[in-house]
């Protein structure tokens, strides 16, 4: 796989280019180059999961949650405040476990989609 597809990704890090690296490893450059189209897509970057999440500290809290598509969290986030501010406190330390694992999951999503066209 060309190095340089994953080095177009905006904000990406190192265990997150370590991971995808991996995933990718099997892949046709065609597939690569697919993959790397919808995982741009679906990504999230961590500076922007502490913008949604500093957001909530101030205004609508959980919107971290819904942008990475955990619905359920996100709505208790809303009614609870954000859990008394406490869980909206810790996903602003966390922000970049957040991030990873979200992306993480994209990606093996991602890829099992490879898997299936072909």
């Amino acid at each position: 796989m060309d190095k340089n597809l994953l080095y177009s990704l905006r904000g990406i890090t190192a265990e997150e280019f370590s991971f995808v690296t991996h995933i990718t490893a099997g892949m046709t450059e065609q597939q690569s180059q697919t993959f790397i189209s919808f995982y741009s897509q679906k990504r999230q970057k961590p500076d922007e999961i502490l913008l949604f999440t500093l957001i909530g500290l101030f205004g609508f809290a959980g919107i971290q949650r819904f942008i990475m598509g955990q619905i359920g969290m996100g709505v208790l986030y809303f009614f609870t405040c954000g859990l008394c501010f406490i869980g909206t406190i810790v996903d602003a330390i966390n922000h970049k476990n957040l991030a990873n694992e979200h992306n993480q999951k994209v990606a093996m999503e991602c890829a099992s989609l490879m898997q299936m066209a072909v």
